[in-house]
């Protein structure tokens, strides 16, 4: 009588085997849902770094339509321009 055949590889390895991942492990894998990656691996952290004091604050202001428009002639970056002349303005 012949042996049974399983079909299963000898040098299997249990998975609970397995080393704990450490935060490093975890900080460079990459994530894929659905075969499609999310998180390449060894990524940044998401979003803006935080910026401490330095950090703009957004404030809601009300101005003549002449001047907004005088400034936004310039095209993009008006506002950063509009910042600098209030800087300039106040001495800064």
């Amino acid at each position: 009588m012949s042996e049974n055949d399983t079909g299963s590889p000898g040098n299997w390895v249990d998975p609970d085997d397995a080393p704990e991942w450490t935060e490093a492990m975890f900080a460079e894998a990459e994530i894929a849902v659905g075969g499609e990656v999310i998180r390449p691996g060894k990524w940044r952290s998401a979003g803006r770094p935080p910026l401490g004091a330095a950090a703009k604050r957004q404030v809601t202001l009300r101005l003549d339509p002449d001047v907004i428009e005088k400034f936004r002639e310039g095209g993009p970056g008006w506002q950063g321009r509009m910042n600098e002349a209030l800087r300039k303005a106040v001495g800064l």
